[in-house]
């Protein structure tokens, strides 16, 4: 879940006393294992950290990484977790030139870091059946975490992207060969055919996880109640809309 950066937003400052303080009294300092591009503002980035060894994780959760300081964070989803190695890994796509997309685009192994977490986000233990995930780039690590996990039922996978061929990339390299991919438009017209996609989906028994822009999350979920889809298999997370700052 990387956050979405604006253009206009400032580079992170040197932490101050208390954010250095606040730092050690409730993060975690990971260290950066690797970091790989898998296309444009893609990172597959590998964090390792001692306090991650025997650590509980379930598929969905978040971390919340610091951006040099305790007061300005950005939040991921772990695409999985090797308790035993005290290993985890994060998709992040970055977008603008925040403090967010500094860090991930700058980042080498060998470089610190802190966070917290894992913690709850996103819960789809409680649901049955298949499942149904709608979002765009941001949205990308959650499903491979779904869908890696020790489930059965199939996973559908629907993104609105801006760059096809980079986010296909992506996908493959996750294992989401079957995700169905919508060029973002500025009129908003893809949103039409990712909403035709729901009433065959419906009729499967799916729950939708819809998570990424705001906006595409409102439009998605009223359709499904136009349709009288039951409120109970629908769970959303926005992780992000234009002009607002680190969404958690």
């Amino acid at each position: 879940m990387p956050a979405m950066e604006s253009p206009e937003r400032p580079a992170a400052k040197t932490p101050g006393r208390l954010s250095q303080a606040l730092l050690r009294l409730l993060m975690t300092r990971a260290t950066v294992v690797a970091s790989a591009p898998l296309a444009e503002r893609f990172r597959l980035v590998t964090l390792e950290s001692a306090t991650f060894e025997g650590t509980a994780w379930i598929p969905g959760q978040k971390l919340q990484i610091a951006m040099g300081s305790a007061f300005v964070a950005r939040t991921y989803t772990p695409i999985d977790w090797d308790a035993a190695a005290g290993r985890t890994r994060i998709l992040g796509y970055a977008h603008g030139d925040g403090p967010g997309s500094a860090w991930l685009l700058g980042l080498k192994p060998g470089d610190a870091c802190d966070l917290f977490g894992p913690r709850g986000s996103l819960d789809v233990n409680r649901t049955a059946g298949p499942l149904a995930v709608f979002g765009d780039e941001t949205s990308i690590g959650l499903a491979h975490a779904l869908i890696h996990r020790d489930r059965t039922p199939a996973l559908a996978c629907h993104f609105e992207v801006g760059d096809i061929e980079g986010c296909r990339r992506v996908t493959a390299k996750l294992g989401l060969d079957d995700a169905v991919l919508f060029e973002r438009r500025d009129d908003e017209a893809h949103l039409d055919a990712m909403k035709a996609t729901l009433p065959a989906l419906a009729e499967t028994g799916a729950t939708f996880v819809l998570t990424g822009r705001a906006q595409t999350i409102q439009q998605l979920r009223q359709a499904l109640i136009r349709q009288a889809f039951p409120a109970a298999r629908i769970l959303a997370k926005a992780y992000w809309a234009p002009g607002k700052k680190g969404m958690d």
